[in-house]
């Protein structure tokens, strides 16, 4: 299995592309802001010819370029129902300020062709099978990816892409509209803590870990685990 993944020149949110092999079809996940030359020189590097776009959820520096590379190459994208309304008008799940630093509702269109994802479903997209998890919190439509990982770089039982619902040390805010903590809470202890130790995260920003690691040295995580302590500060990360 390849994958490649890079920041976006915004926000450092971490766009992805998953293929079996060079040469083949793949899956382009969360194309952000300004990343259209960097993803096409990756593909042509790999030879990659991208199947679909799949969104993690519905903020800005994970879609805003969903619609041309979807456009350009008639390829659908995917995105949880509860997030789809963000591809039409992303503003409604923005803070007053970032809403001001955008300025003001943006000329934005959702892709011509978008599929919606379903709790459990599994995905036969370029020769991958990924199994959705609906984890909301981050956003009501919040996901993860969850692939085989054997032949992966990291030849783990299972690669998880997870958007902002888990990062390396923390998890993703809930304060912006659509956030919920105790959705989120749900998440972590119903989705998140009973995958396997050797599963690879790959987050929406930051680095890669794996979920053993983040059981033992992320606060949230630890918290849920364990028994009740003094909890976590809020989270911060995410747009």
């Amino acid at each position: 299995m390849l994958v490649a993944g890079f920041p976006a020149d915004a926000f450092g949110t971490n766009c992805y592309v998953v293929a079996t092999a060079p040469g083949e079809q793949c899956v382009v996940v969360d194309p952000g802001i300004g990343v259209l030359d960097r993803l096409d020189a990756v593909l042509a590097e790999h030879r990659l010819h991208p199947a679909a776009v799949l969104l993690t959820h519905g903020h800005l520096d994970h879609t805003f370029s969903v619609a041309p590379v979807c456009g350009a190459r008639g390829i659908p994208a995917y995105v949880h129902p509860e997030d789809r309304e963000l591809l039409a008008d992303p503003t409604k799940a923005l803070s007053m300020d970032l809403t001001a630093l955008f300025g003001g509702r943006l000329p934005y269109t959702e892709p011509d062709d978008v599929a919606e994802l379903t709790d459990g479903a599994t995905l036969a997209l370029a020769g991958l099978e990924i199994t959705v998890d609906h984890a909301p919190g981050h956003t009501g439509g919040s996901v993860l990816f969850r692939l085989p990982g054997a032949g992966s770089p990291w030849e783990a039982d299972q690669v998880c892409l997870s958007g902002d619902v888990l990062f390396a040390g923390s998890i993703g805010r809930t304060d912006l509209p659509g956030g919920s903590m105790p959705r989120m809470l749900t998440s972590l202890r119903e989705k998140v803590l009973p995958l396997a130790d050797d599963t690879v995260v790959l987050p929406g920003h930051g680095p890669a870990t794996t979920i053993g690691r983040e059981r033992v040295r992320n606060p949230y995580l630890a918290d849920l685990a364990g028994p009740d302590g003094a909890r976590p500060a809020a989270p911060t990360r995410g747009l």
